[in-house]
């Protein structure tokens, strides 16, 4: 292996590993500052949405207006922005409030699966051997995760799980609906104005200068690392090393999120994992991971998964 793709892959993870922390530092904030997903969300939205336009213009200039002149690509905008982006972003950060990072972000890493079922449906199918194989996994690894095996109790909360699997499915529309608008106008258009548009949305509903934030140390550091590390720096980190390992092990390599969301939050905020959870997490990610690794092979399986250069 070379030096470019060993700094590649170095690259590609750390990205992977911020959005990872990101969730983190919502957990903390949820937990220890009595902050909301609402205000967190509504704040994340509109910041981190400002910075990456700020960084398209500084990366594209005059392209960054050119999504809003085609009337079809701003139609098809605006509904990324309401189920794709806004839907995704808060049901993902709602699911840490009621659980934790963890597990969140591990339901949320079934979005393909969700996909995986849309494809099915289009193209007026059953799933394969492997696809079924990938299903069963997901199932298992879900029940096992929020039961500990029982099935006449529920671990996890009925609130926590639905936030969780809604949170797959915002992330199943996510990539489903930016694909052809990344590709025809780039990610800091998309995501950046979507993020914004997103945040003044929420800014509707949800008034953030109303909330009585102790602003210490912790909380400015902490909305600092969902903001600006889990956004800018995860997203410029990742394409980065995306563009020098290739999409598919991009892709392969970005399954390092929900692994370093595990890790942080058992070590650093206290989330205590029983046994069977931590099989379920396994089962849950060598489902998505096999899925991945399959779709990138065989080439009437490419649909399945997106490209993660399009996930945020």
């Amino acid at each position: 292996m070379d030096g470019k793709k060993k700094a590649g892959i170095f690259i590609t993870l750390s990205g992977g590993m911020c959005w990872g922390i990101s969730g983190c530092f919502g957990q903390y904030l949820f937990n220890e500052k009595g902050i909301t997903a609402e205000w967190l969300v509504t704040i994340r939205l509109i910041l981190a949405g400002v910075l990456l336009i700020f960084m398209g213009f500084t990366l594209q200039r005059g392209k960054m207006w050119e999504i809003f002149k085609n009337k079809s690509d701003r139609k098809r905008f605006f509904v990324f922005s309401m189920l794709g982006m806004l839907m995704c972003q808060y049901t993902y950060f709602a699911a840490i409030q009621h659980s934790n990072a963890g597990t969140a972000t591990v339901l949320q890493s079934l979005n393909p699966l969700v996909v995986l079922a849309v494809v099915c449906v289009k193209e007026i199918r059953f799933p394969n051997k492997v696809e079924v194989g990938a299903i069963f996994a997901a199932l298992l690894g879900t029940f096992l995760l929020s039961t500990h095996g029982n099935i006449h109790s529920m671990t996890l909360t009925g609130m926590a799980l639905f936030l969780g699997l809604s949170s797959a499915v915002g992330a199943a529309l996510y990539n489903l609906l930016s694909g052809s608008l990344m590709k025809k106008y780039g990610v800091y258009v998309v995501v950046g104005f979507g993020m914004l548009l997103a945040g003044l949305v929420m800014l509707i509903f949800v008034h953030p200068w109303e909330y009585n934030i102790l602003w210490d140390k912790g909380t400015i550091l902490a909305v600092f690392g969902v903001v600006v590390i889990g956004t800018a720096v995860a997203f410029s980190l990742y394409l980065k090393g995306v563009s020098m390992v290739g999409p598919f092990l991009g892709s392969l390599l970005g399954s390092i999120e929900p692994v370093t969301a595990i890790v942080v939050s058992l070590l650093f905020l206290g989330s205590a994992f029983h046994p069977t959870e931590l099989v379920g997490f396994i089962l849950i990610l060598c489902a998505v991971l096999g899925l991945s690794f399959y779709s990138g092979k065989d080439k009437q399986g490419k649909e399945i998964v997106k490209d993660e250069i399009e996930k945020l």
